[in-house]
């Protein structure tokens, strides 16, 4: 991995600046808090202790996020209701079979409803897609809403893949963009706003001092986890090539320690794969055959063959490139056992997906994303806040 380029940084997120003007807009409200254990200023408060504390605020509500998190981000199952053990406050699951938005009971007696969560940066991460539900649901009952800005982890200069089909548009997508969209969390709220028409009262609390080229251990501020697979900045960097492809017949690490930097399945070449990838020379990465055995999720306790990811030079890494190139390469050895087509709702395109199957240049795909990532960049722009 490449050096970082700056060591001087210092990003004040939205609950910072929330607490530094002294919780001044929330004076009077009855809140519901949308948040889990991303939700901290910089000094390792959580955003739950802050506003309880806050003079004038009535914290009534807390909202955990879906994907296999829980409140403390620690489940891989869906979460029941319970109670936040210091303040005794209900916390209401929206990770349930049944359920994605807070319902009506769940948000009797609030006025405001606060959203402080570190999103990913993929259009497939549910953190936005969750963010716009409970948008919704606060349009529907004339709440107001206030998102506590934070850094895109992998840079808001990052634009790539392909557009989100139609038909892929939901929980892993709540809007057609590239895979790798380089918008904050607040930045994504006002153009979901906007966009889906969701028409909600929006007040963001912006970020202080973050720019655009900033990947996240370049801003002062602490990495917590935003999921138990995502716990390096590495494998954040990885994750829109690698999570676009994750619902095939792969393991992508999950049950090891390094999710997202590997992947694998007991019927794989691993010697043949990593050959086959390097001699692509793709900027920023290099592949090393290995073998590893998951503790959890797919091929749990049995042997994979595979590959290990390094990443060398994550400024020049074309992320969704190299999961497209994967795709590709296991598709050319094994195409008799590997489920491409399973990759189709996260990756986004299935176009793309049937013309590896007929053998196309991965490259030559990826260069078709340009012209679609230009009009995302176009079309994002006058929500950009940095």
């Amino acid at each position: 991995m490449t050096e970082s380029k700056r060591r001087n940084v210092t990003v004040d997120t939205g609950i910072d600046l929330l607490r530094a003007e002294e919780f001044a807009r929330l004076r009077g409200a009855k809140i519901a808090l949308l948040t889990n254990q991303t939700g901290r200023a910089s000094d390792g408060v959580t955003t739950v202790e802050l506003l309880w504390a806050a003079p004038e605020v009535d914290l009534r509500v807390l909202l955990s996020p879906e994907p296999e998190h829980g409140f403390g981000g620690h489940s891989d199952e869906f979460v029941p209701d319970a109670r936040e053990p210091e303040t005794g406050l209900p916390i209401y699951s929206l990770y349930r079979p049944t359920i994605r938005r807070p319902t009506a009971a769940m948000l009797a007696g609030i006025d405001t409803i606060v959203i402080d969560l570190q999103d990913a940066g993929t259009h497939f991460y549910t953190y936005p897609a969750t963010m716009a539900y409970v948008m919704e649901m606060a349009s529907t009952h004339g709440l107001r809403v206030v998102v506590l800005d934070r850094p895109n982890p992998i840079t808001g200069d990052g634009v790539e893949g392909p557009m989100l089909d139609d038909d892929a548009i939901g929980f892993t997508g709540y809007a057609s963009m590239p895979i790798r969209h380089g918008l904050t969390i607040g930045e994504f709220a006002r153009l979901l706003n906007d966009e889906r028409d969701i028409g909600v009262e929006l007040d963001i609390v912006e970020l202080k001092g973050w720019q655009r080229d900033l990947w996240f251990d370049e801003t002062g501020l602490p990495w917590i986890d935003p999921s138990p697979n995502l716990r390096t900045v590495t494998q954040a960097v990885l994750y829109p090539g690698i999570g676009s492809i994750e619902a095939t017949n792969l393991s992508v690490g999950r049950g090891t320690d390094t999710p997202f930097e590997r992947l694998g399945a007991p019927w794989i070449e691993a010697t043949q794969l990593a050959s086959l990838l390097n001699a692509k020379e793709l900027p920023g990465v290099r592949f090393y055959p290995e073998t590893f055995t998951p503790s959890a999720n797919k091929y749990a306790g049995q042997s994979c063959r595979g590959i290990h990811i390094v990443v060398t030079n994550r400024d020049k890494l074309r992320p969704v490139h190299v999961g497209l190139e994967i795709a590709a390469a296991l598709h050319q050895l094994h195409g008799d056992r590997f489920e491409i087509d399973r990759a189709s709702r996260l990756f986004g395109s299935r176009e793309d997906l049937r013309r590896i199957r007929t053998g196309e240049d991965p490259s030559a795909l990826a260069d078709g994303w340009v012209a679609g990532e230009s009009e995302w960049r176009s079309h994002r722009k006058p929500y950009l806040r940095y």
